[in-house]
């Protein structure tokens, strides 16, 4: 495993609020890390932030060993190495196929290649029937399962997941789960960070886990530890369903 993205003192602050202070963390190659938290915490920010939608105040973001920034000259470049899926699914006015293909296209690739790919995408999805439909008509669960396969289609390096699964049915939350795990086993050199308020999905998916809280990073540990036996209070508050204040 190598380092895939790493934070070093980030701190990020809106209107005299920091949402993230001071955080230093760590996301290796072949592992999903977790990042868990309440609503409020800094958890999407954090995204936004290794995404390069936007520069920390303070600290670095450093991606394959190489400081990056939102302002940066080649940062839409570098941006084409990540994936993104958002809690909300995002399905552009056209059809599934043509949705699938936009990843791809924006990217250069050649014609044959999109459509050999697109076909296959179609066959994964269970949605080779609804290739031609308008893919805002689709239901919640597969507009989401087409937001995931246009994220990765491409084979990027980084996957950065938020909330990606909330509110949908048991069925699409397993499939999406079992998406992720293929995205992972599909390439050594692949890591992915998914921010979740689901503590049952964290225990499923993630080999180490990160427990963010007012802006700062209280907890990192691997799975087994950080749901048996975490260092912090607050941290097994969570874990039980507490209240913490």
């Amino acid at each position: 495993m190598t380092v895939a993205v790493e934070l070093l003192s980030v701190s990020k602050t809106y209107d005299k609020v920091a949402a993230v202070r001071n955080v230093n963390l760590v996301a290796e190659t072949g592992q999903v890390l977790g990042i868990l938290g309440p609503s409020g915490a800094g958890k999407s920010t954090l995204l936004r932030l290794i995404d390069l939608l936007e520069s920390p105040d303070k600290g670095n973001v450093i991606l394959r060993g190489r400081k990056v920034s939102a302002g940066a000259r080649d940062a839409h470049t570098i941006r084409k190495r990540i994936g993104m899926v958002l809690q909300k699914p995002v399905a552009l006015n056209r059809s599934v196929s043509n949705n699938i293909a936009f990843s791809m296209n924006i990217r250069g690739w050649d014609e044959k290649d999109v459509a050999r790919v697109v076909s296959q995408e179609l066959k994964k999805l269970g949605l080779e029937s609804l290739a031609k439909k308008n893919a805002r008509t689709l239901s919640g669960g597969e507009m989401q399962r087409l937001s995931f396969s246009r994220a990765t289609v491409y084979s990027p390096e980084l996957l950065l997941l938020d909330e990606f699964a909330a509110n949908l049915d048991p069925r699409n939350v397993a499939l999406l789960e079992d998406m992720v795990r293929a995205y992972l086993a599909g390439g050594q050199e692949r890591a992915v960070v998914l921010v979740t308020h689901n503590i049952f999905q964290a225990k499923r998916l993630c080999h180490r886990i990160a427990l963010m809280w007012d802006g700062e990073i209280i907890e990192v540990a691997d799975n087994k530890k950080f749901f048996e036996s975490p260092d912090d209070e607050r941290t097994a508050a969570f874990v039980n369903g507490d209240v913490v204040y």
